[in-house]
């Protein structure tokens, strides 16, 4: 069996040790699952244990102020839960079994729309938004709870040119592969967000859409939740089947 190795550095009480980390020379996909506002990771762990049997490897988290640390709801920010996806990312990436330029985020309406926000500040080469939402750039470090939600459904009905928000800038600067999402009946990420972000997608090296007929946002009948996870399932599939094929065939698409 090949191997691989890196040099690493260590840290020990007050100072770092150098050291070389070696492996089987075999890495794969990394794929970092975010939930939506109000959501958990248990939302997502079916469908992480569906991607890691492809030959993946899956974090899931939970947000601040979710789960077990609701009791930062009513202060936490887009900045830290940004900041939670991105120590997230590098704890992902820093498993030696990763490929650091092979990683997948995969979010849902919030979860979804700080993926695209942190595909401009990380490497990243697939990205699955299932609905993901819209918020203005300004009022960034307010805490999400006491946004106006009257303001915020006005600006999700709006037409915007990628270059006025900063996840559709991210999403028009992103060269990798998507697939995005949208339930038909939902009311809280209507159609015009969606056409918001596929008129932004215009680098990506292939743009899949797909409608979950009849869904709401929350996907609350179970028959809608199994067919998002098929979706999903199925286009990671053909996204590491085309990948592979590359490998065997020559370099890798960047």
């Amino acid at each position: 069996m090949t191997t691989r190795h890196r040099t690493i550095k260590i840290p020990t009480g007050d100072r770092t040790i150098a050291g070389t980390l070696v492996a089987p020379d075999t890495i794969v996909p990394g794929v970092l699952l975010v939930h939506g506002w109000d959501g958990s990771q248990e939302q997502y762990l079916a469908r992480a244990h569906a991607i890691a049997a492809l030959g993946c490897i899956c974090l899931t988290i939970d947000l601040r102020g979710h789960a077990n640390d609701r009791v930062q709801r009513d202060i936490v920010t887009r900045e830290d839960n940004l900041n939670d996806m991105l120590a997230a990312y590098d704890t992902l990436v820093g498993h030696p079994a990763v490929d650091e330029e092979s990683v997948v985020l995969v979010g849902s309406s919030y979860g979804g729309y700080l993926a695209s926000i942190l595909s401009a500040i990380r490497p990243v080469r697939w990205m699955a938004l299932r609905a993901p939402a819209l918020y203005k750039d300004d009022e960034w470090l307010t805490s999400k709870q006491h946004l106006d939600r009257q303001e915020i459904a006005r600006y999700r009905a709006l037409e915007l040119p990628a270059n006025s928000n900063r996840a559709l800038a991210a999403s028009a600067a992103f060269k990798g592969d998507v697939l995005l999402v949208e339930s038909e009946l939902d009311h809280i990420v209507p159609h015009t967000v969606i056409e918001n972000y596929l008129a932004a997608f215009l680098k990506t090296r292939s743009m899949t859409h797909r409608m979950i007929p009849e869904a709401d946002h929350s996907l609350s009948k179970k028959e809608w939740s199994n067919a998002y996870t098929k979706m999903l399932v199925k286009w990671m599939s053909e996204m590491l089947g085309h990948a592979r094929e590359g490998l065997a065939s020559g370099p890798t698409l960047r």
